[in-house]
Order: structure tokens, then C-alpha cells, then sequence
């Protein structure tokens, strides 16, 4: 187990500044103090998923950008399903990070991005699917 950090170390701060400001004010705005503190609680949370989601999205773009420069003829189904659980799996806290910044509208923008970066993914192990396909004409392409 780790020792305190500078983070915690302000949580426990304002923890005891709210059991202060309790004593000093009473029990009628306890309601509204515990609500002020779990709300820096949940922005502390959120904050600390966010950048764990932005440093794994980095690590697969850098992961993604070496294997591009030696791309395989194939990818294997083990490597497409482990890719489709890692998005199902980040798509959990980019959606409550949306959804608690901007409601459905953020759900909505996360889903799209995560829509998008397995679509990107499917026109890279399928470069042929999005793009030309063989007719019967004389150069043998159909754009």
C-alpha cells in the first residue's frame, strides 16, 4: 500500500475543514456540507479516471503507430475480440465521465468516439472493405 500523496493530503483537508465548518455552523446545513465534499470527492474520482483513460488511449495509439509501420497481413480473432473487450471496457468510464459532464450529449460524444476508433480499427485489419471494389470492367476497379 502506498503512503498519502499531495492529493490526499487535501482531501483529508477539506474533510476536516467540512467537520469544522459543521461545529461551527450545526446540524441544519450538514446536508449541504456533506454535498459540497462528496462533490469534490466525485470531481477528484472523475479527474483520476480521466487521465488513467487518456494515458491508455496514448499507449494504444503509440502501440498502434509502431504496429503500423510493420503492419501483418492479418490479425488474428484473438487481437480483434481482445480490442472490441477494451473498448466495451473504457467505454464504462468515458461514458460516465460524459454523462456527468454534459448528460446525454457527452454519452452521445463518447459513444461516437468510441464508434469511431473501431471503425478505424475494422478499415485497418479490412483495408479492402471500405475502399474500391473488383468489377468485370477493363482496369478491374469500381471506385
Amino acid at each position: 500500500m502506498t503512503g498519502m500523496d499531495g492529493r490526499d493530503a487535501e482531501l483529508k483537508k477539506e474533510l476536516n475543514a467540512t467537520l469544522q465548518a459543521r461545529r461551527e455552523l450545526g446540524e441544519e446545513y450538514e446536508s449541504a456540507l456533506v454535498d459540497s465534499f462528496l462533490e469534490k470527492v466525485d470531481q477528484r474520482i472523475d479527474g483520476a479516471v480521466e487521465r488513467r483513460v487518456r494515458r491508455q488511449l496514448a499507449e494504444q495509439q503509440m502501440a498502434a503507430a509502431r504496429d503500423s509501420r510493420s503492419p501483418k497481413p492479418t490479425d488474428s480473432w484473438g487481437e480483434r475480440f481482445g480490442f472490441g473487450i477494451v473498448s466495451l471496457v473504457l467505454a464504462i468510464p468515458l461514458s460516465a465521465i460524459g454523462g456527468g459532464l454534459a448528460h446525454l450529449p457527452g454519452i452521445l460524444v463518447a459513444w461516437a468516439g468510441i464508434v469511431g476508433v473501431n471503425v478505424a480499427q475494422v478499415a485497418r485489419t479490412n483495408p479492402g472493405l471500405f475502399g474500391r471494389r473488383k468489377t468485370s470492367r477493363d482496369d478491374g476497379w469500381e471506385v
